[in-house]
């Protein structure tokens, strides 16, 4: 599948854009692995949240410029059919399609049509892992030769290279060379070819855990793994247990499943006009791109990923838990691109890496997406989601290594038009608390609140002497104080609050112990004035 498409969706801008598995009986796990320890929760912590929730309403309002950005992105790159659609929290809000299925009927494609996903299919393959370890099955610090053995006899680059694990297998750190695209013409291939291949011997291009490369058979092992440990072939057992939960009812491994009338065929754009491609079949590779699916199925699945947002005490109801999903979001091997742009073609550093079957990346604005890209032949796909935001969009086409879409004007819209917000923390009661007696103890000095409110290493780290110096200095600059603003938490126990003044802004920043009663273990005042950035 090609690079450019699968994962890289992660930069913007410059950057930017088997079916015969060997049946085993599943080992039962042991009580050691199966007991998950119950904790006690909070009754007071207060999760993220929208302070004013029209995204909804908003996100509506885009229905006719994205069905019209749709139009002109399959008019430009030759995509004979486009299915797209727009999430908010559990809802697709805005959905669309464009152009045909099959350019000999002309059927026109809508977004109940089937089109093959390609490398989007890593996550629910991950996914599957994930629960596999959340039910004691498997540990993702297990050697990857444990459930095939015939990777025990692999000829690693090093004497020092450490055993390939399954999680070198889920974020792509195994060692494996990019197998882009001779990986894509695999995905029909047996599992014996996969074995066969372990045993006969692979190239290496870095040593396991050393670096991330991204390899579609790692996804390949991850397949056969789920299947010898499930016992059940992974298309089944992901099939059971991630897609039908989901109620993802039309969506299908093997194209001949797929009812014809709504199947996506795929064409390439060569010699100025189209020509087709043969669709695959599915196989041991299936397990790195080889899902069919819907926008109205796979919707539900975004929208499970989102509820993994914000962290709190409510049921988990879904085929995994909430802390596993936020678990696949989390990137690895992260890397700073130093020279990256934003969707305005502005230059905002990006740090991205690779997750769980998911590319992660944070902006230097502080905006954090989730997506991945998918490309095979005949086929391009790419999905996109804001863990902080509750939304999601995306596409799938049928012309081969093509994106369905250009993310950067649908992040204007969403944005810089449409003005949308993320969730906010609010204040926890503790930070309130703090921030009422810091607030006190900075203007008065006073010996009482000092007492009751300070750490034990707070004297120490400075004099109270060169402290109460320091903010006399600070108050002095800024004149009387007027007025006290709100607390900007961070955390649960860590925030600032700003002091209007005479001359401009007192800023106070505080952190809190990890203790019971938490104290506070550092304070910053500094003064900002009027004239100042």
């Amino acid at each position: 599948m090609n690079t450019q498409l699968k994962w890289p969706l992660l930069l913007l801008a410059g950057l930017m854009l088997g079916l015969t598995a060997c049946k085993t009986e599943p080992e039962a796990p042991s009580a050691s692995q199966s007991e998950v320890p119950q904790h006690s929760a909070s009754t007071t912590y207060q999760p993220a949240r929208f302070e004013e929730d029209n995204r909804a309403e908003k996100i509506r309002s885009l229905a006719p410029d994205m069905q019209r950005l749709i139009e002109e992105h399959a008019a430009e790159r030759h995509i004979p059919g486009i299915a797209y659609g727009i999430v908010v929290d559990d809802e697709l809000v805005v959905s669309g399609a464009t152009g045909v299925l099959d350019l000999e009927s002309e059927r026109p494609a809508t977004t109940s049509s089937a089109f093959r996903i390609a490398s989007m299919t890593k996550s629910f393959t991950a996914m599957a892992i994930v629960k596999l370890r959340d039910e004691g099955r498997l540990a993702l610090a297990d050697p990857a030769e444990k459930y095939i053995p015939e990777m025990a006899g692999l000829e690693y680059l090093t004497s020092d290279a450490p055993a390939i694990t399954i999680e070198n297998l889920l974020t792509m750190t195994a060692g494996f060379p990019e197998d882009n695209p001779w990986g894509d013409r695999q995905l029909d291939e047996t599992d014996q070819m996969l074995t066969d291949l372990m045993a006969g011997g692979v190239s290496f291009s870095n040593p396991a855990s050393f670096a991330f490369e991204y390899s579609n058979t790692g996804y390949a092992l991850l397949g056969k793994i789920i299947s010898e440990v499930s016992g059940q072939p992974y298309q089944e057992y992901i099939r059971e247990e991630i897609l039908l939960p989901l109620g993802m009812t039309r969506t299908y491994w093997e194209y001949d499943s797929v009812p014809a009338d709504i199947l996506a065929h795929g064409y390439r754009w060569e010699d100025e006009q189209w020509k087709p491609e043969p669709i695959l079949h599915d196989g041991s590779y299936g397990a790195m791109g080889g899902l069919i699916t819907t926008i109205e199925d796979f919707s539900k699945y975004v929208s499970f990923h989102l509820s993994a947002w914000p962290p709190r005490s409510a049921p988990d109801e879904g085929p995994v838990k909430r802390s596993s999903l936020r678990d696949m979001q989390q990137p690895r091997f992260s890397r700073l691109y130093a020279e990256a742009k934003d969707w305005n073609g502005e230059d905002c550093a990006v740090m991205s890496g690779y997750a769980f079957g998911l590319g992660s990346a944070t902006f230097c604005n502080g905006l954090r997406q989730v997506s991945h890209g998918g490309a095979l032949p005949g086929y391009g796909s790419n999905y996109v989601f804001f863990p902080d935001y509750g939304i999601g969009v995306m596409a799938f086409g049928n012309r081969t290594y093509t994106s369905p879409y250009s993310l950067g004007p649908v992040y204007r819209k969403i944005f810089d038009s449409l003005q949308v917000k993320p969730r906010a923390l609010p204040v926890s009661d503790i930070l309130k608390t703090r921030k009422e007696e810091v607030a006190q103890w900075v203007r008065s000095g006073d010996p009482q609140v000092e007492a009751s409110i300070m750490a034990e290493n707070f004297f120490m780290d400075q004099s109270r002497e060169y402290r109460r110096s320091e903010i006399a200095e600070v108050l002095e600059e800024a004149g009387d104080i007027s007025s006290v603003g709100e607390l900007e938490p961070e955390n649960q126990l860590r925030g600032r609050f700003r002091m209007q003044a005479a001359n401009g802004e007192v800023v106070v920043f505080f952190t809190l112990t990890p203790e019971a009663d938490p104290k506070v273990q550092q304070l910053d005042v500094s003064f900002e004035g009027e004239n100042e950035d």
